[in-house]
């Protein structure tokens, strides 16, 4: 299956975008920390141009921490650019944006003859279910912006006050429209990015299962107690299902019911933390 999601309201989104650009002094982009490559839109890169990009890895705790780290220390070296991680362990402050949005937004002025704009405003955008709305929430310690299971509930946009003279504008989260690379495509699936109704579960959560055979056995085996009997997707799935009772007429595996859980065990973190993209060397 080639695995294609690009919504009408993004492309209206990504046209209110480039007018925001205008009058905005750095951006900032929320990649799942778990998919960091993958999450990264490149149309937002395209539009921001120049422009500062302070990038915030979200649910670290779904993730593994010695990558994350990893990627951070990747993020943090890149010019014109820092890193900050996000996650139930260690969740981010208002004052963390500002700090490290200032030394940022102030090089950026350095050749400019005016002095450092009274008013300084922040764009955060990304992919959609990258966790940018609990972001946004957990920032302003009050409800700003939707949250769900579902991506895509964020539709338009709103502005915040971080601090005095320091403004923040939540926009919508965006695709591209077109996924070229479909192993990031798969990843983003099943990560929960692209919308259950624009993808086939059984052939993401196949394509999961496939992975966690080859590369996390033991944890299958500990949350599933599958064996190494359970070799290929298809047993492991058929293992799935009679343990969990989702079966169908004549005792067969209901292979819709089972990958929706086997989905819901991975990005839920209950088959532990994965991160599924490291950093270039």
């Amino acid at each position: 299956m080639t695995i294609s999601w690009y919504p009408g309201h993004m492309h209206k989104a990504s046209k209110e975008l480039v007018k925001l650009m205008q009058k905005t002094h750095a951006f900032i982009e929320v990649l799942d920390a778990r998919t960091p490559h993958s999450s990264t839109n490149p149309l937002l890169a395209d539009i921001r141009g120049k422009l500062p990009c302070i990038r915030i890895l979200s649910k670290a705790d779904l993730a593994e921490d010695m990558i994350t780290k990893a990627w951070y220390q990747y993020f943090s070296k890149m010019d014109n650019s820092a890193c900050l991680i996000n996650g139930y362990d260690s969740p981010l402050e208002r004052s963390d944006i500002v700090r490290v949005a200032k030394p940022l937004v102030k090089k950026l002025w350095e050749n400019e003859p005016a002095d450092l704009p009274r008013n300084v405003q922040l764009v955060i955008g990304g992919i959609p279910n990258a966790g940018k709305s609990t972001l946004m929430n957990q920032l302003m310690d009050r409800k700003v912006a939707n949250t769900g299971n579902e991506p895509a509930i964020t539709k338009g946009q709103q502005r915040v006050t971080l601090d005095e003279g320091w403004y923040l504008v939540d926009t919508p989260g965006m695709m591209w429209p077109k996924l070229e690379d479909q192993t990031c495509a798969y990843r983003l699936a099943a990560t929960g990015t692209i919308r259950n109704t624009a993808v086939d579960a059984v052939d993401i959560a196949w394509w999961l299962a496939e992975m966690l055979i080859a590369d996390y056995p033991d944890r299958i085996r500990e949350r599933y107690q599958a064996s190494h009997n359970e070799n290929t997707a298809e047993l492991l799935m058929d293992k799935i299902a009679k343990l969990r009772g989702c079966l169908g007429k004549g005792g067969r595996a209901d292979l819709h019911k089972t990958s929706e859980l086997l989905l819901n065990d991975f990005r839920s973190g209950k088959l532990g933390r994965f991160t599924l993209e490291s950093p270039p060397p």
